[in-house]
């Protein structure tokens, strides 16, 4: 029987798509912009998918929404093994939770989080036990995570069959939220965790744009407003590569949040879910977004602020997407990803789509949920 330990961070992610950019001592202000938990929810698809080992499984967790509440429709043998000093929950608990199930011996923890979270876990349970990561964040640059919840419990199913043993170093990553929301992005290196090895499972840490990228960048700037259409809002992702268009165009760009056009000239920098949709919600409206560099996330990664209710909003077919020919190549025909934490929508944008690579350039690339 193997013992796995479960963390959940319940404010994780919460400063997404309200436009935050981390919910790092935030957690009060996301609530009061509206935002809404997304956390345990998260956590319930890790969980279901390993329903049905029961029998081979032992799980130690946290009391409240920290663990214990994730789980109370199922029948695994659990024990609360950490309680919280109060019900808002800081990242103290999670470096105390994580070091008494290092000293639980467990053979596998699970925690919900991003960047911060998986830094707590490395804190707190150090570069010896194995770990998986289930991204329910606002930055998730870090190599310890699953692709989705989804495939976090598909991972930790064959771990727990032992139909995977191999592990493998998996880099612990974080940024200054402070400079971050300033549109500085200073990534550190915190440290390692050791992860199951199933490279189809488990995403790539985030790569920087190339300096040499620039020039496509630009390309595929002329293209996009080449094409632009008159009395229409243009949704206008973060990225560098979405960043040429507002360059090109002379308006001021949120590098890490999310603008609004019309007319080519801006309406307004870093807006929220809510602002987006109280724009678009009676007018046409097109989103321009492109993949997060190393792992191709399309959603769901550092854009949560375009979240499903304004993709169903604006439609399929008024998403453009741009990502330079080296950006595409980096993937090596891996598809691109979504993760909006509505099926319903990724299903309706999985297939495949054209990206605009370069000045009347485009590809046809499949994108996967």
């Amino acid at each position: 029987m193997k013992k796995i330990g479960l963390i959940i961070n319940p404010i994780a992610g919460m400063g997404g798509s309200v436009g935050l950019k981390g919910t790092d001592g935030l957690a009060h202000e996301a609530l009061r912009l509206g935002s809404i938990p997304k956390a345990l929810d998260k956590a319930k698809v890790f969980i279901e998918k390993i329903s049905g080992l029961e029998n081979l499984v032992e799980i130690v967790t946290c009391s409240g929404d920290m663990g214990e509440n994730a789980l109370k429709k199922y029948n695994f043998n659990a024990r609360i093994i950490y309680f919280p000093r109060s019900e808002n929950t800081t990242s103290s608990d999670t470096v105390e939770a994580a070091r008494i199930m290092k000293n639980e011996d467990v053979d596998l923890l699970v925690f919900t989080g991003g960047d911060g979270t998986a830094k707590n876990i490395y804190e707190g349970a150090g570069e010896s036990t194995t770990a998986i990561g289930i991204p329910a964040g606002v930055k998730i640059h870090s190599s310890v995570f699953a692709k989705t919840p989804g495939r976090a419990g598909e991972l930790a199913k064959l771990f727990i069959e032992g139909k995977t043993t191999l592990t493998k170093e998996a880099e612990v990553l974080d940024i200054d939220e402070c400079e971050y929301r300033k549109g500085n992005v200073n990534t550190r290196l915190f440290g390692y965790l050791t992860v199951p090895v199933e490279r189809k499972f488990m995403q790539n840490k985030k790569a920087p744009s190339l300096k040499s990228e620039k020039s496509q960048q630009y390309e595929i700037a002329n293209e996009v407003i080449r094409d632009m259409l008159e009395d229409e809002y243009y949704i206008i992702g973060p990225g560098s590569t979405t960043r040429a268009i507002m360059e090109i165009l002379g308006l001021k760009n949120t590098l890490i949040g999310v603008d609004l056009i019309y007319n080519k000239k801006l309406i307004e920098n870093d807006l929220s879910e809510n602002q987006i949709l109280k724009y678009i919600s009676s007018s046409p409206a097109k989103i321009i977004i492109t993949p997060t560099g190393g792992q191709g996330y399309l959603l769901g990664r550092g854009n949560q602020q375009i979240s499903d209710k304004v993709v169903k909003t604006v439609g399929k077919d008024n998403i453009i997407i741009i990502a330079t020919k080296d950006k595409i190549a980096n993937l090596k025909g891996e598809p691109l990803l979504l993760d909006t934490g509505s099926n319903e929508t990724d299903e309706m944008l999985k297939g495949y789509a054209k990206i605009i690579t370069g000045f009347r350039e485009t590809v046809i690339y499949k994108i996967n949920s």
